[in-house]
C-alpha cells in the first residue's frame, strides 16, 4: 500500500500525527481546513503554516501519492477522464462529468477489479490492488479543485462506479465516504444523498453498509434477474444468488429509507428478452416496492467483445414492461463513450 497520507487519518489520528511532529494541536485543524476546505495538498501553499515546518509536514503527512499520466475530454469538454499513476506504478482512472444542474465525479476504489464480469473491460483486466483511503480521496479533492479553479463551480456528486468493487475494499471505502460527507474542516461536506456506492452484490457487505446508517445511495449491478444467466454475467452470483442479493438490498432500503438504484447493462440477445423484463419488474416490486429504481445502461463497447447494445425498440419495450410491473425505470444518459470513459470501459491503459 502507499505511504501514509493526511487523508488516511481520522480526527484522532491526525491529532496524534501532529503531536508526533512536535506541533501544537491546532495545527491539525489547520491542516484539515487546508486539505478539505481549501482543497490544498501541498504544504508549501499552506500560508497559515510556518515556513520552517512546511517541509517536515510534507515529508510526514503529504507524500506524493498520485501523478496525472494524462487527461482526455469529450462531450464538448463536459466529460474529462484522468489516468492516475500511484507511487508503485499502479494505474487507475476517474471521470469528471459536468451537467447543467450538477457535477459528478466517478471514482475508482481499486486498481482493476476482481469480479470478472465478462462485459466489463475493468473486470476482464483483473485486480491489481486496493486503493488507499487517501488515493480515493485525492480523486475527489482533485475534481473539486478543478471545478472551483477552472469552471468557477463546485463538485456536487460522487459515484463509486469507476474501477473496482467498492465493497471488496470495504474499510478504506467506508473511511473515504465518512470524510467525503463530513462537514469541513473534517471532510468535503458533500451530502450523503449525493454519494453513490456501487456493488455487484456482496450481500453481507451490503447489510454491513446498511448498519453504518450513512444514508448514501446504494447502486446494485444486477444485469439479469435469473441466476442461470447471472452466474455467467456476474460471477459473484455463484456465491450470493439473486434472492440473497435482493434480500440484502431490501435490508439496506429499510434501514436507510433510501431508494436502491438497480443497474442493468442491456445487451443485445443476451439479457434483453421481454420475459426477463417481466421477471425483473416482478422480483424488484416484491423485494423493494417503491424503493427500487432500474437504471438501464445501453452496453458500451469494449475491446474484443462480441456483445453489443440492444436496439432502441427493444430497449423501449424493456422499459415499458418493467414500469408495467410498478417499478421506476429510466435509461442512463451515457457519457464519455468516445474516450472509453463510459460505464464498463475503464481499463487504465498507460
Amino acid at each position: 500500500m502507499p505511504p501514509r497520507h493526511f487523508a488516511d487519518l481520522d480526527e484522532d489520528a491526525r491529532a496524534t500525527a501532529v503531536a508526533d511532529l512536535g506541533l501544537p494541536a491546532f495545527r491539525g485543524k489547520q491542516l484539515a481546513n487546508q486539505y478539505f476546505g481549501r482543497l490544498i495538498a501541498d504544504p508549501d501553499r499552506m500560508t497559515d503554516l510556518p515556513a520552517a515546518v512546511r517541509s517536515q509536514v510534507a515529508r510526514a503527512l503529504f507524500p506524493d501519492l498520485l501523478t496525472v499520466v494524462r487527461s482526455v475530454s469529450c462531450d464538448a469538454g463536459e466529460t474529462r477522464k484522468t489516468l492516475w499513476r500511484g507511487h508503485d506504478g499502479t494505474t487507475f482512472e476517474s471521470v469528471l462529468m459536468r451537467y447543467p444542474q450538477r457535477t459528478t465525479v466517478c471514482i475508482s476504489s481499486q486498481a482493476g477489479c476482481g469480479m470478472a464480469c465478462p462485459f466489463c473491460a475493468t473486470g476482464q483486466a483483473g485486480l491489481t490492488r486496493n486503493l488507499s483511503t487517501a488515493e480515493i480521496l485525492e480523486q475527489v479533492r482533485s475534481a473539486a479543485a478543478t471545478m472551483r479553479d477552472e469552471h468557477d463551480g463546485r463538485l456536487s456528486n460522487i459515484v463509486f462506479m469507476g474501477m473496482g468493487e467498492p465493497l471488496a475494499n470495504y474499510n478504506r471505502v467506508l473511511a473515504a465516504v465518512r470524510r467525503i460527507i463530513a462537514p469541513a474542516p473534517h471532510g468535503f461536506g458533500i451530502s450523503a444523498r449525493a454519494v453513490t456506492v456501487s456493488t455487484v452484490g456482496l450481500a453481507p457487505a451490503i447489510r454491513k453498509l446498511a448498519d453504518e446508517r450513512l444514508g448514501v445511495t446504494l447502486a446494485l449491478s444486477l444485469h439479469t434477474p435469473d441466476d442461470e444467466l447471472r452466474d455467467t454475467l456476474v460471477p459473484v452470483n455463484n456465491r450470493w444468488k439473486v434472492s440473497e442479493v435482493l434480500d440484502a438490498a431490501r435490508y439496506y432500503a429499510e434501514a436507510t429509507g433510501r431508494r436502491v438504484s438497480v443497474e442493468y447493462a442491456l445487451i443485445r440477445d443476451v439479457n434483453d428478452q421481454p420475459w426477463r423484463a417481466d421477471m425483473l419488474g416482478k422480483k424488484l416490486h416484491a423485494a423493494l416496492g417503491p424503493l427500487a429504481h432500474v437504471n438501464l445502461i445501453p452496453l458500451n463497447p469494449t475491446p474484443g467483445s462480441e456483445w453489443d447494445a440492444s436496439p432502441k425498440p427493444v430497449e423501449r419495450e424493456f422499459v415499458r414492461r418493467v414500469r408495467e410491473r410498478g417499478v421506476s425505470c429510466t435509461v442512463r444518459d451515457t457519457r464519455g463513450r468516445e474516450i472509453a470513459a463510459a460505464c464498463g470501459q475503464l481499463a487504465a491503459q498507460g
